[in-house]
């Protein structure tokens, strides 16, 4: 995002630009998803399992470290990391629910339910992200329980370093244009 800093906006100005920032968020969310229940999952199915979950993973970092660099060099940072969190955040749940959703169909054995449709293991990824464990799916085999344990773990790392990257690029970028704006004032370039 281009154009005057925060100071500069007039109060309609702000609100359009965090309307265009929600709406940006939304769409991405909504893409995102819809994405996740169109693409047929044929060629990653072919794929074992850790492959994919290295790289699921290494997807993850990749749109992560992308967002990050957008909100350093944003005239917007605030915004542009609420975009950023709406990317993540669904990209990070996605790519756990297409993991379970493809154990599942490797084998009916995984989870107490069987087979999980689509919706089932995403619903099932957001139940574990969420801590709330309804019970009603759960692992069965050692396999299908070391990857929730591996989300359990990495919900506490995105819940906690995850976010304070974010709200740390935030910073770091309003501080970057206080300094920017000092210069300009004083005259140094």
């Amino acid at each position: 995002m281009t154009g005057p800093g925060p100071q500069a906006l007039a109060p309609g100005q702000r609100r359009r630009l965090i309307a265009r920032g929600v709406l940006r968020a939304l769409a991405s969310t909504t893409v995102l998803v819809a994405l996740y229940f169109l693409v047929p999952f044929a060629l990653i199915s072919a794929l074992p399992l850790v492959v994919w979950l290295v790289v699921a993973f290494l997807v993850l970092v990749a749109v992560s470290a992308w967002q990050l660099r957008a909100i350093a060099r944003s005239t917007h940072p605030t915004v542009q990391a609420i975009v950023a969190l709406a990317i993540t955040a669904p990209l990070y749940l996605l790519l756990f629910a297409v993991t379970y959703f493809l154990l599942s169909v490797s084998g009916s054995e995984h989870f107490s339910t069987g087979v999980l449709t689509r919706l089932d293991a995403l619903y099932f990824t957001v139940t574990i992200f969420a801590t709330v464990g309804f019970g009603d799916i759960s692992p069965a085999t050692q396999g299908a329980r070391l990857i929730v344990m591996i989300q359990m773990i990495l919900n506490l790392l995105v819940l906690g370093a995850g976010i304070k990257v974010f709200v740390g690029a935030v910073q770091r970028r309003r501080k970057d244009q206080e300094s920017d704006a000092n210069a300009v004032a004083d005259g140094t370039p």
